[in-house]
This record gives C-alpha cells, sequence and structure tokens, in this order.
C-alpha cells in the first residue's frame, strides 16, 4: 500500500475543470475521478451521477466509470481521488459519502456550491477508520 502525504497539490487547470463542472450543475451532486501519473494530478474525468436523487447523493454512472478506469490504464494513469459536489452543504464527507467510498488508496475531492458566488473545496483521505482533511496546494503550471 501506497503511503500518500498530508497534502495534495493539483494544476489549476484541473481544478478549474472540476469547479465548472459544479457551476453548471448547481443543483446536482456532480461527479468524476481524477487521474494521476507518477502521484501528480494529470486529468479529470467527469461521470454521469444516476442517482435516483442527485441533488443530495450521487452515484457513479457505472458503464461510464469502468470506461473511465480503462482509459486510466490506457494512459498509463492511477486513480488519485473520486470527485464529487455538495449543491447545498459544506464540502464534508457525509455519512453516505463514508459508507459508500469503495476506493481506500484514493482522495476524495468534494466541491460545495453551499455559499452564493464563493466555491470551496476540500481534500480527505481515508486513514485509520475515518476520513481525514488533507491540504490542497493550487498549482500554477498545467499537468503533463
Amino acid at each position: 500500500m501506497t503511503t500518500l502525504p498530508h497534502t495534495l497539490a493539483l494544476p489549476r487547470t484541473l481544478v478549474n475543470r472540476i469547479l465548472a463542472q459544479a457551476q453548471q450543475q448547481p443543483d446536482t451532486e456532480t461527479c468524476g475521478l481524477l487521474g494521476a501519473r507518477n502521484g501528480e494530478a494529470t486529468h479529470y474525468y467527469p461521470v454521469k451521477n444516476i442517482a435516483a436523487d442527485p441533488a443530495t447523493r450521487f452515484e457513479m454512472d457505472p458503464q461510464q466509470q469502468i470506461d473511465v478506469m480503462k482509459t486510466l490504464r490506457e494512459h498509463d494513469e492511477q486513480l488519485l481521488a473520486v470527485v464529487h459536489s455538495h449543491p447545498h452543504s459544506p464540502p464534508v464527507p457525509s455519512a453516505a459519502d463514508m459508507e459508500e467510498f469503495g476506493y481506500a488508496d484514493a482522495y476524495y475531492l468534494i466541491v460545495s456550491l453551499n455559499v452564493k458566488g464563493v466555491l470551496e473545496m476540500r481534500a480527505y483521505k481515508l486513514m485509520e477508520g475515518s476520513m481525514q482533511c488533507i491540504d490542497l496546494l493550487y498549482e500554477q503550471s498545467d499537468p503533463a
């Protein structure tokens, strides 16, 4: 098992793509997967939310999720993070988020649209049985 650092660095271009997706669907929990190469974030892959109540839950479309995982392998990338938004609540994992989180080695990014005109994103990592908040660093450089 790889030990991950307590700081996650993301290129500003990928952060902007994640935030734009959330802004374009402000009443839906948007979701996607973040790929990396050698531990550095390279691509953001949006995935359709097929939850019965997408305003309060997210469930990734299984076929799209499989397709993204194949794409990651084809591009020699690894899964870095699971991403989703909270349209009307803070960027904190809900009980359902923690119960359904299926990638123990990945980070968990949550975007909040809870405050009008303000977007907030936080990163979490499952450590010692609970989700721990991880520092986010936004880099100006583009991904490789």
